[in-house]
C-alpha cells in the first residue's frame, strides 16, 4: 500500500475556454470537477496504475463532502486522445493495469475544503489557476491526524507527503511526519515548498521533488545541477528536481540521471508533477532501478500535461512515450 498525505485537500475545478482575454465575460466550454491537492492527485494517478493506495489529510463543509463523494464513486482515470507529436515509438515497455479504488482516510474538520480553479485557454495551451485558501485547522484536528498517520505508517510500502499548508497548522508539520515514518522505516517523499521544504528537509527525507524555483528559494542556487546538490546537502538523501517540460534531474545516493520527454508537448501542467510523484513511488515500490522510475515519471508528468482534466493522464500517450524518454546519466555540480 502507498499513503499520500494532502494537508490541504482541494475541489479542482477546470473550465476550458475558446481564449482567455482579461476584462471580458467567457462562455465555459466544458467544466469538471475532481478531489484534488497533490496527495490526492498523486493517489488517482497510483491507483490508475494498479496500485493499492490510501489517502489521509483533512477534508470539511460542503466542499469537503463534495470531494469524498467524488472519490468514492469516480474510477480513476487515464485516457484521452494521442497528439500527432506521439507516433511511431516503438514497442511499449510497460504494459497498463486495471486501476484500484482510493481508500479515504481522511479526518473530517469543521471548516471548509477550498477550491481550486484552473482556466484552459484553448487558443494557447495556457492554463491559469486560482487557489482558494485552505480551512482553519484546530489543534485536536491536527492531533486526529497524527493519530491517523500513525495507524496507516505499519502497512504502507511508501508516503508521499504534499502540497501547502492549511491555515493553524505549524510550519514544521511536515519534518514531524518526516521523522515519524522514517521511525517506521517506511520510505518517504516530501514535495512541498517555502519553509514547509527548509523544516522537512532537515528530518532527512529519503526524497524531495521541487522544481527550479523550488529549489533556488531553497539553496539561493539558480543554476539546478548545483542546487540539486546544496539541497542534499541540508538533509535530503535524494532530490529529484522538476525542470518542468525539459523533464527531472535525479541526484540520489545510487547516481545522477537527467530524464527528458522525446518532445516538447502543449496543454494543461496542472497536475504534471504529481504524476511525477507517482511515478517515482510505483516504481519505488515495484524494485525499478533509478533509470526506469524516471522514465516512468517524465512519461506519466508529459501525459498529464496532454490530459484536460487537472489531476489526470492520457493512457495512450503514456504508453506511447515511455519507451521514448530519454535518460541518460548526468555529471553532478562540482
Amino acid at each position: 500500500m502507498i499513503l499520500t498525505v494532502t494537508l490541504n485537500t482541494a475541489l479542482d475545478l477546470t473550465y476550458s475556454v475558446p481564449a482567455l482575454v482579461p476584462h471580458t465575460s467567457h462562455r465555459v466550454r466544458e467544466t469538471s470537477e475532481r478531489p484534488g491537492g497533490k496527495g490526492l492527485n498523486v493517489a488517482r494517478v497510483l491507483s490508475a496504475l494498479g496500485h493499492d493506495t490510501v489517502v489521509t489529510g483533512f477534508a470539511g463543509g460542503p466542499t469537503g463532502a463534495l470531494l469524498r463523494e467524488l472519490l468514492a464513486t469516480a474510477a480513476p482515470s487515464a485516457a484521452g486522445p494521442v497528439t500527432d507529436a506521439l507516433v511511431d515509438s516503438g514497442p511499449v515497455t510497460d504494459s497498463p493495469v486495471d486501476s484500484t479504488p482510493v481508500t479515504d482516510a481522511l479526518i473530517t474538520v469543521a471548516g471548509n475544503t477550498r477550491r481550486t480553479i484552473a482556466v484552459a485557454d484553448r487558443a494557447t495551451g495556457d492554463t491559469t489557476q486560482l487557489n482558494e485558501p485552505g480551512p482553519q485547522i484546530a489543534a485536536d484536528e491536527w492531533a486526529a491526524l497524527l493519530s491517523r498517520y500513525e495507524e496507516l505508517l505499519p502497512g504502507a510500502d511508501a508516503v508521499a507527503l504534499c502540497g501547502s499548508l492549511p491555515p493553524g497548522i505549524h510550519v514544521s508539520a511536515y519534518a514531524e511526519l518526516v521523522r515519524a515514518a522514517r521511525a517506521a522505516k517506511v520510505p518517504v517523499l516530501l514535495d512541498t515548498s517555502g519553509e514547509p521544504l527548509r523544516r522537512g528537509i532537515a528530518a532527512r527525507p529519503d526524497l524531495i521533488k521541487p522544481n527550479t524555483e523550488e529549489l533556488a528559494q531553497l539553496t539561493g542556487a539558480q543554476e539546478p545541477a548545483r542546487a540539486t546538490r546544496d539541497a542534499r546537502r541540508r538533509g535530503a538523501h535524494g532530490v529529484i528536481a522538476s525542470l518542468g517540460p525539459d523533464g527531472l534531474l535525479a541526484l540520489v545516493p545510487e547516481g545522477s540521471w537527467r530524464a527528458r520527454p522525446p518532445a516538447p508537448v502543449r496543454g494543461n501542467p496542472t497536475g504534471a508533477g504529481d504524476s511525477a510523484v507517482a511515478g517515482l513511488l510505483s516504481g519505488l515500490v515495484e524494485g525499478l532501478s533509478w533509470p526506469d522510475r524516471l522514465r516512468r515519471a517524465v512519461a506519466l508528468s508529459t501525459a498529464t500535461v496532454l490530459s484536460p482534466t487537472a489531476g489526470d493522464f492520457d493512457r495512450a500517450a503514456y504508453e506511447e512515450l515511455l519507451p521514448r524518454v530519454v535518460v541518460e546519466e548526468h555529471a553532478p555540480a562540482a
